[in-house]
């Protein structure tokens, strides 16, 4: 390819001489350094000569910021809506600090609350009343210390009905706070309301154990609700049942009166276990400590496999089958036969006597119990009671003596018996899957 000779390379162009370089160089590097500061003479990037800017008005400062205004809320807030007197009220600002909260009742009594540490709010610690209303008075400031005050008022609902929670156990009996029982206690709720939403209800009922057990609810009606776990309790256990049902609302209208609570503890663990095998052999009580052992055998007469209509309605002298749990101790108990529907002077029926040493096992009055006048049966494998465990004088006192409320009675193998249900007393008969359904959550 022919090459194209370079104008700038031509012989007729002038040529700088080295000096005249040199020059231009550093006249260059003046000016460079001119345009970027920071020469040799100012080590604070002020160019060397430059002028430096002077005030006019003396020290130069930004405004100082104002504080935002502070505002003061209650929750919930008094907007006409009746609230639960169970739920705390909040007073809360933002943008400040509160400097002063006063809640007062319809009487003008002061209701105690506290401020938080950062004096950002307020809430009552005391318990509110129903059908109440009662006055906010807040004050508070910003960080200019611009004051806000802020009034408020609420009310309570009124309920059209209470219904109050007793705890109990099996039987209707109270349960005893700081009570020891037997391994087949089964805590209560009873409220003195039919409730018409269990599912608020049950929400409101906790049991606390230590250790943890596993247990569930069952409403046996809608003013009843029983707690169990699946077996028998661990000896030591300790459990708390607490029923916060103040402020709940519980129905159309009804709403739970007052919060209680009630602990008790596992006792030893005692096992009582009755064949029925009459006629063919003599029926055995039998019962066993926590290791298993059999500490103790007596002989008995049960319920005589019969039973009796009065009036079109049957009674039972059967010993129903199943876990029965010891209720109470009777020294002695009154029996008649009336009350369990049959007459005195009917076929069978017998009138009011003191019957001595008595253990009672169910709510519609099984017993183990002293019965002199049967003890050629009880010897002999013969059922003659009406559906009592008839025992003599020294096997009656020793179960008197060493049962434990709560300590679980298990009948068996009475042919054609029926089966203990839970308005009995037979809670631990229900198996397990049942006992699930009978939750409400």
């Amino acid at each position: 390819m022919h090459r194209v000779p370079n104008s700038d390379r031509s012989p007729s162009r002038r040529r700088i001489s080295l000096a005249g370089a040199t020059t231009a160089c550093f006249a260059a590097l003046a000016l460079l350094a001119g345009c970027t500061g920071g020469g040799a003479g100012d080590s604070t990037g002020t160019p060397t000569g430059s002028a430096t800017p002077t005030s006019t008005g003396g020290s130069s400062s930004a405004p100082a910021p104002v504080a935002l205004a502070a505002v003061i809320t209650t929750s919930p807030q008094g907007d006409g809506k009746k609230i639960s007197p169970a739920k705390p009220v909040t007073v809360s600002i933002a943008n400040g600090k509160l400097t002063s909260v006063t809640m007062t009742s319809p009487s003008g009594k002061a209701v105690k609350g506290v401020v938080s540490p950062d004096g950002a709010s307020w809430h009552n610690t005391e318990v509110l009343g129903y059908s109440k209303t009662y006055s906010i008075s807040a004050t508070g400031a910003n960080g200019d210390g611009k004051p806000v005050t802020k009034r408020e008022t609420i009310t309570t609902v009124t309920p059209d009905n209470m219904t109050m929670p007793y705890l109990q156990r099996i039987g209707g009996y109270p349960l005893g706070h700081g009570a020891t029982y037997g391994v087949a206690i089964v805590p209560i709720v009873h409220f003195d309301e039919p409730i018409g939403n269990e599912t608020a209800a049950q929400k409101a009922l906790t049991v606390t154990t230590t250790p943890h057990v596993d247990g569930s609810w069952y409403w046996s009606d809608s003013q009843n609700v029983h707690w169990r776990p699946q077996h028998y309790w661990a000896s030591g256990t300790k459990v708390t049942v607490t029923a916060k049902v103040y402020g709940k609302k519980l129905g159309d209208g009804l709403y739970g009166q007052a919060d209680t609570s009630a602990s008790f503890t596992i006792g030893r663990r005692q096992v009582t276990i009755a064949h029925d095998t009459a006629p063919k052999s003599v029926n055995k009580v039998k019962v066993y400590n926590a290791a298993g052992h059999l500490i103790r055998t007596m002989n008995t007469s049960m319920g005589e496999h019969s039973g009796v209509s009065v009036k079109g309605n049957y009674i039972n002298f059967y010993t129903l089958d199943g876990t029965y749990t010891v209720l109470a101790h009777e020294q002695p108990a009154k029996m008649c036969s009336a009350s369990y529907g049959l007459p005195a002077n009917a076929p069978g029926g017998y009138a009011c006597e003191n019957i001595y040493n008595a253990t009672k096992i169910s709510t519609d009055g099984i017993y183990l119990h002293e019965l002199l006048t049967t003890i050629y049966a009880q010897d002999n494998g013969y059922d003659v009671s009406h559906g009592c465990l008839n025992l003599n004088a020294a096997n009656s006192m020793w179960f008197f003596k060493h049962s434990m409320i709560g300590d679980p009675v298990e009948i068996k193998g009475a042919k054609h018996a029926p089966t203990l249900q839970v308005d009995q007393g037979g809670d631990w008969t229900v198996p397990w899957s049942k006992w699930l359904k009978g939750s409400a959550l």
